[in-house]
């Protein structure tokens, strides 16, 4: 599994994520702090990522170009710092890992995830 950090998220996730074995890198590695969020999620597609962000628009992006991939975990809640919301991840990727691979949006907050499978 490999998980494109988006740039709204901190780059410790590449070291929280890397040391439970999980292909990790963070956009800044990638592209341009400031590239358009079609840009990233193009790059993730090619490369077969899944983006992991904390920003809404990547659902509407994933909605409005009927796109099958790339996959895309959404954190919605306050606290995105790895320490704190760790554990919900590696459950999420876990627990949705054949939904993952073939085509997701997860949006997940500490109690809960919703998952709407690709395309939207």
């Amino acid at each position: 599994m490999k998980l494109l950090i988006d740039m709204n998220l901190s780059p410790q996730w590449v070291e929280t994520l890397t040391a439970e074995g999980i292909d990790a890198v963070h956009w800044s590695k990638i592209g341009s702090a400031s590239a358009p969020d079609k840009e990233l999620m193009t790059w993730a597609k090619e490369n077969e990522y899944i983006v992991l962000t904390h920003d809404l628009d990547f659902g509407a992006i994933l909605a409005s170009t009927n796109a099958a991939a790339p996959s895309v975990l959404q954190l919605r809640f306050q606290d995105l710092t790895p320490l704190h919301a760790k554990k919900i991840v590696l459950r999420i990727l876990k627990d949705y890992k054949s939904e993952l691979k073939h085509g997701a949006l997860i949006s997940m907050d500490e109690d809960k995830a919703r998952i709407r499978i690709l395309p939207l």
